[in-house]
């Protein structure tokens, strides 16, 4: 049996202590978590030095922080998921109505579901353990643990369909144009709501899948009713969406969930690329600088909504040295937490995009 010297033993606590100083992986220590009075935002703040989901809850947080702070940043809001009966449509218009957004990229369920709310109709507690035939029976629309109304729902989508009477028949619109439209219609009668939101700080508002929502079931009623067409122009959506990005000085992101509208602002920054070529003959990027993601999709089954921000900067949509956090929780967690703590923070833009180009026409 071998027994090291008093001195061996020394040196070799030595070697130790000069090997942790230079590792390049043992720099930030991690800071166990204190129960003491605090704001959300400092609760944020502290979480971001803990770890796991609560880590990168925090760490976006301080990104989305930094993004906000940027000059010259044009910033995507990517909403998907059902948010709006789950009681978050309103964070959505604080971001728009103090312009932590510049452009929001939305399903047509989020813009629609929130001026349900907003008419004057309620959304209930329910459960996803009852009988839906029973609810059916009762024309009670479930999502998930939210119960509404089937037929304050049919209200709802009748506003929508008065609307489209209101334009030309036959017209033709992006959906920013028509949603922009559509929120001057409601802000004139005093329903407060996302697009109407956006329609008063001349946020654009785009939604790629727009029938398949409310809208849709309006204007398809609307042309069944009294052959009143409405046409809504996709490749013009994309080329005003590209021309945004185009004309940004830097681009960001905030994605809540995935699926199409977190791939239509990946694809403004991929268009860049394209239109370099196009116009210049070279490849002129301009990816992502700053981006969050909070979802509870999974990379390993190799759809969009859960694919990494690592990925895409493979296609050019990410920068590699972007500031790019995903949270992997539900956002109904998340996001009242973070939106909380951005009124705590009080921030204040000092340079927000100018969209009258896109409008003025209207």
């Amino acid at each position: 049996m071998c027994v090291k010297s008093g001195t061996q033993v020394r040196d070799l606590k030595m070697d130790f202590t000069e090997l942790v100083k230079s590792n390049p992986y043992l720099v930030e220590k991690l800071r166990s978590f204190e129960l003491k009075p605090r704001s959300v935002r400092d609760l944020l703040k502290d979480m971001a030095n803990t770890a796991y989901q609560g880590r990168a809850l925090g760490e976006a947080y301080e990104i989305i922080v930094n993004m906000l702070r940027e000059r010259g940043n044009t910033i995507f809001l990517g909403l998907a998921g059902s948010m709006s009966t789950a009681g978050m449509w309103k964070i959505v218009k604080w971001l728009i109505d103090n312009r932590y957004v510049d452009v929001v990229v939305s399903t047509g369920a989020n813009i629609s579901e929130d001026i349900y709310e907003a008419m004057g109709f309620n959304y209930y507690k329910g459960s996803p353990y009852v009988d839906d035939s029973e609810l059916l029976k009762y024309k009670i629309d479930r999502f998930y643990d939210v119960f509404a109304s089937e037929l304050d729902y049919r209200k709802m989508e009748g506003l929508i369909k008065e609307f489209i009477y209101t334009l030309p028949n036959g017209a033709q619109y992006s959906t920013a144009e028509f949603l922009y439209l559509f929120g001057k219609y409601l802000s004139e009668r005093g329903i407060d709501c996302i697009v109407s939101a956006a329609y008063k700080v001349r946020v654009p508002v785009f939604s790629p899948a727009l029938v398949d929502s409310g809208y849709g079931v309006a204007a398809v009623l609307a042309l069944r009713e009294r052959g009143h067409r409405v046409v809504l122009d996709m490749v013009k959506d994309f080329d005003q969406i590209v021309e945004i990005g185009k004309r940004a000085e830097k681009i960001s992101a905030i994605y809540i969930g995935g699926g199409v509208p977190k791939d239509y602002v990946n694809l403004v920054t991929v268009m860049q690329t394209l239109i370099g070529l196009l116009e210049k003959g070279e490849e002129t990027y301009k990816p992502l600088e700053y981006v969050v993601q909070i979802t509870t999709d999974a990379p390993q089954w190799g759809g969009l909504s859960g694919a990494t921000l690592e990925e895409a900067v493979s296609w050019g949509k990410v920068s590699p040295k972007a500031r790019k956090r995903v949270v992997y929780v539900d956002a109904t967690i998340a996001l009242p937490l973070i939106v909380q703590a951005l009124h705590e923070e009080n921030i204040r833009r000092e340079s927000k995009p100018d969209f009258s180009w896109l409008f003025k026409h209207l």
